[in-house]
């Protein structure tokens, strides 16, 4: 493999790892590549991110580790992005798991996968995207999962000054045509429709 490969594929792992980055340990062992090797390949990057004036990003280091991050430069336009109202509604599978969050929080994603009854990857990546949930901590036992709340937005975006004020679930022997819950949440796509 020539060094223009193990660039392209040092690239992928920074902007995979995101904002955690990756320490030349990380790189050595994933790469299989010495430590001077990694710091060579480190550098180059680094250097055509700088004579390129037209790239976007830089390579940043931070207490050990490697990071891709924007040029400063460009601040005003994701300020903008991020401030630009979303116009998708969420999709069935994204309203559910996060009513399941909502109501049993702190919770893993692997107790929202089991009340859903299939995974939830997806709807969650979803919800942190926008938002509405977050990691908040870990889970105490094996693997110590992450544990997903809702957010402050979540409460914006539903109108509640606190969970607390989230409906109550119906009783389940009691089938309304539609229980209050689902209207709450059809409330909020029309919302994000509008």
């Amino acid at each position: 493999m020539n060094k223009e490969q193990q660039i392209g594929i040092l690239e992928s792992l920074l902007f995979a790892a995101g904002d955690e980055g990756l320490s030349t340990k990380q790189l050595t062992e994933t790469m299989e590549i010495t430590y001077i090797e990694a710091l060579n390949l480190l550098e180059s990057l680094g250097e055509q991110y700088e004579k390129d004036a037209s790239r976007g990003l830089i390579l940043l280091e931070l207490a050990g580790s490697f990071q891709l991050a924007t040029k400063k430069e460009n601040a005003s336009y994701l300020r903008k992005l991020v401030n630009t109202p979303q116009t998708t509604s969420l999709s069935q599978a994204s309203l559910e798991t996060l009513a399941i969050i909502a109501y049993n929080q702190p919770i893993t994603r692997i107790d929202v996968d089991e009340i859903r009854g299939v995974k939830t990857d997806g709807p969650i990546r979803t919800l942190v995207a926008k938002g509405l949930i977050t990691d908040k901590g870990r889970a105490e036992g094996a693997g110590r999962a992450k544990l997903y709340v809702t957010t402050s937005e979540f409460l914006d975006a539903f109108g509640l000054s606190s969970i607390e004020e989230l409906p109550k679930l119906s009783d389940p022997s009691t089938e309304p045509e539609q229980d209050e819950m689902d209207l709450f949440f059809d409330k909020f796509n029309r919302t994000e429709e509008e």
